[in-house]
């Protein structure tokens, strides 16, 4: 891995790694044409109506990944990357392998503050988006990004209007007569296995996103072992609802996964129960993956579908402590099997395995997929614990990085000396070695799987609203999505602030919308630790007797608290 900014596992660790077949030293765009020689005209992709063979996955990816060239990327370039789940977007990334150009995948709901600080930390060469999505002008959004960029990044775009000083991505998808001669060059100039595949996004607690690089040879093996854990073949038709720039939907086991068994991927833009239940039936999907919300949404509307959902074999469930018995639901109300997922974009991937027993499904989130995965459960010093002691999750392993991108002040918080992880989560670990977790220690809001830094809202509120003396947000437990964003503040004197005038702010600066407090506290000051903290303990207390204890996306309120 030799980009600045990276941090490389140690060269006997590597050597390990490689030594025991965990990494291949191999690019991941060295296998797009083997999968396309061994599956050719099988389904690879459906988006809609639109449908991709694996033999036109790769002429479209190669194809692209010499337009990208063209266009001024380069071996060794990083390019921002926001698109929803379409068939581009695994031309995008398959074209990024072929090239060895690395995305940063940013999320549809990001906005200018997400994106200009992505754009500068991995100083893009190329900004890829949609024309426009959901009404919102994301074309107008990159240029205005891209005109802020030292890199003086061209934008690139997927759509049917495409402004004249743009790229249209898609003509750089149009395969030419010299299929042959194109994945000769490809071949011969591929990228260092041991160099950035993509960047993915963390859900850290220290302001903006961290940026996590995620190697060619980790990131195979991730998406990989994940495939054989889960059992996914041939036959495997997974549904990507959730969002593939995630980490879940993508590589865990998700799209990749899907495409190394010569299975088949079917995209949808969002899980809302109505259209997944209707692709399940029409595509006759029988894998796929859900968060808690989106879980309890399809549940709520099973029992009103009309859809034959009987090819549905398995749900993977993750991305939050579920609710207690979510999963005995899930598996009576669908038929089916149901595995827990508890992974990171960080690294560490634990699920549940489909023969185990099922009080292990139900009532743990699994183990770890691979032998040298390793785990130790700690106290606040940092002390190992006696086993089956719940306590904060550290991790090292073959596909878990050992450190942010471009972050050594805050690596330095979130990795020990010799490269543990500090995951944040607290675990206890059964003595079969399955892991149950039962909390957090970072102080984040876990949104329907959106992990907000609370530190990041809290400066927002502070910087934005003159009459805001100080700012604490806390999570409130959301009926729908787990958790949702309270922010508490203390005006100055003779001050007054309302929730729509915070909500303006935030849309003003450019945040992007699932970040938005759902709720303001006002308080004249907040409770505080022996120390001088915020009490954010004794705050989410005070908040709850404010506020009911659970409320729905339709009510958002304000409160008054003298403290």
């Amino acid at each position: 891995m030799n980009r600045p900014g990276t941090v490389p596992w140690p060269d006997e660790v590597a050597r390990d790694y490689c030594a025991k077949g965990y990494w291949r030293n191999r690019p991941l765009g060295a296998y797009l044409w083997e999968w396309a020689d061994r599956f050719r005209s099988r389904t690879a992709v459906v988006d809609g109506d639109h449908r991709l063979s694996y033999r036109e996955l790769a002429e479209r990816s190669d194809a692209l990944a010499e337009g990208l060239a063209r266009s001024g990327v380069r071996k060794g370039d990083t390019i921002l990357v926001q698109l929803p789940n379409c068939w581009e977007f695994v031309v995008v990334l398959l074209a990024c392998a072929r090239l060895g150009a690395a995305p940063v995948l940013a999320l549809m709901p990001h906005r200018e503050h997400e994106l200009s600080y992505l754009a500068e930390l991995a100083e893009v060469a190329a900004i890829v988006v949609r024309d426009e999505w959901r009404g919102y002008e994301h074309q107008q959004l990159a240029a205005t990004v891209a005109a802020d960029t030292p890199s003086a990044a061209t934008v690139m775009v997927v759509g049917d209007h495409v402004y004249p000083e743009h790229v249209d991505l898609r003509s750089l998808m149009r395969q030419a007569d010299e299929v042959a001669a194109r994945k000769h060059r490809l071949d011969a100039a591929p990228p260092d296995p041991r160099d950035v595949l993509l960047f993915l996004l963390s859900g850290g607690t220290t302001g903006l996103p961290k940026v996590i690089a995620r190697t060619h040879n980790d990131y195979e093996y991730n998406a990989r072992r994940s495939g054989e854990v889960c059992e996914f073949h041939a036959d495997t038709v997974y549904l990507a609802a959730l969002p593939i720039a995630h980490n879940f939907a993508l590589g865990s086991p998700g799209a990749l996964a899907t495409l190394m068994n010569g299975g088949m991927v079917v995209l949808l833009p969002s899980p809302e129960p109505r259209a997944a239940f209707a692709e399940i039936e029409r595509e006759q999907v029988n894998v796929t993956s859900v968060v808690p919300a989106v879980a309890q949404r399809w549940l709520d509307a099973l029992p009103s579908a009309s859809d034959d959902l009987a090819s549905l074999q398995v749900i993977q469930i993750g991305g939050s402590v579920l609710p207690d018995g979510m999963v005995r639901s899930l598996i009576t109300g669908f038929d089916c099997q149901v595995q827990q997922v508890f992974g990171m974009a960080e690294g560490l991937l634990n699920y549940t395995r489909l023969h185990d027993p099922y009080d292990v499904v139900t009532e743990t989130q699994g183990r770890p997929i691979c032998a040298d995965d390793e785990l130790l459960v700690v106290d606040e010093q940092d002390s190992p614990l006696l086993p089956g002691t719940p306590g904060e999750l550290l991790t090292r392993g073959p596909y878990t990085p050992r450190g942010y991108f471009a972050a050594p002040q805050h690596n330095a918080r979130a990795f020990t000396a010799d490269g543990w992880y500090r995951t944040g989560d607290i675990v206890r670990i059964t003595p079969e070695g399955n892991l149950s977790v039962t909390g957090r220690v970072k102080d984040q809001i876990n949104r329907g799987g959106e992990k907000i830094a609370a530190v990041e809202l809290e400066d927002l509120a502070r910087d934005l609203l003159p009459q805001v003396l100080d700012a604490a947000a806390v999570a409130q437990t959301h009926a729908e999505l787990g958790e949702a964003v309270c922010m508490c503040v203390v005006l100055r004197p003779g001050s007054e602030l309302s929730l729509a005038e915070l909500q303006e702010a935030f849309e003003r600066k450019g945040v992007a919308r699932f970040k938005f407090p759902e709720r303001l506290a006002i308080f004249s000051a907040f409770p505080q630790t022996a120390i001088g903290k915020i009490d954010k303990k004794q705050l989410r207390l005070s908040v709850d007797h404010l506020l009911d204890e659970s409320f729905a996306a339709d009510s958002p309120q304000t409160s008054r608290q003298a403290h």
